[in-house]
């Protein structure tokens, strides 16, 4: 829905996740094989997905100033668990969270969380206002107060309600 470019690094990641679900018109690609495979979920893990997208979504949502679009397990409670492991690359001694073991989708967000922490660039994944829409899009304005996916499409759209609410 966004003409944004992807986020950065492994946010990236939780980008793609929460724009699985189109809001408007119901479509998930996670009900498919492909949308599934995308994110290395099996057909048995796609409702711990579904739980882990929505509270990104609401955490997004919350960056962005706004309430939840629903009640949802908070993402602290579903991170928690997520193995993951400190590296340290012997060439320059950089260090990093990464997924402990195996890929889970899960350990996966809990490192691309990390590590947007430690940039700065956690709180700038934010989810679109548009009740209808709530797409995640990673805010470059200088302030870091975007409010819409797409100024074309989300944000015209709440500027001419907002017109025509004034007219009326």
């Amino acid at each position: 829905m966004t003409e944004r470019s992807p986020a950065p690094g492994g946010l990236a990641l939780i980008e793609a996740l929460v724009n699985t679900l189109d809001i408007e018109s119901g479509a998930d690609a996670l009900d498919t094989a492909e949308g599934r495979a995308r994110f290395g979920i099996a057909p048995k893990e796609t409702d711990r997905a579904r739980e882990l997208r929505e509270s990104l979504r609401a955490t997004l949502l919350a960056h962005a100033g706004h309430p939840p679009h629903r009640a949802v397990t908070p993402l602290g409670e579903l991170l928690a668990a997520a193995p993951l492991v400190v590296t340290v690359d012997t060439a320059d001694g950089s260090a990093a969270l990464a997924p402990a073991g195996t890929r889970s989708l899960h350990a996966r967000v809990a490192a691309a969380v990390a590590e947007s922490l430690v940039t700065g660039a956690w709180t700038r994944l934010k989810a679109c206002e548009a009740a209808d829409c709530h797409w995640a899009y990673y805010d470059r304005s200088p302030a870091g107060r975007g409010r819409w996916c797409s100024m074309q499409v989300c944000g015209a759209r709440a500027k001419m309600r907002r017109y025509r609410a004034k007219e009326g």
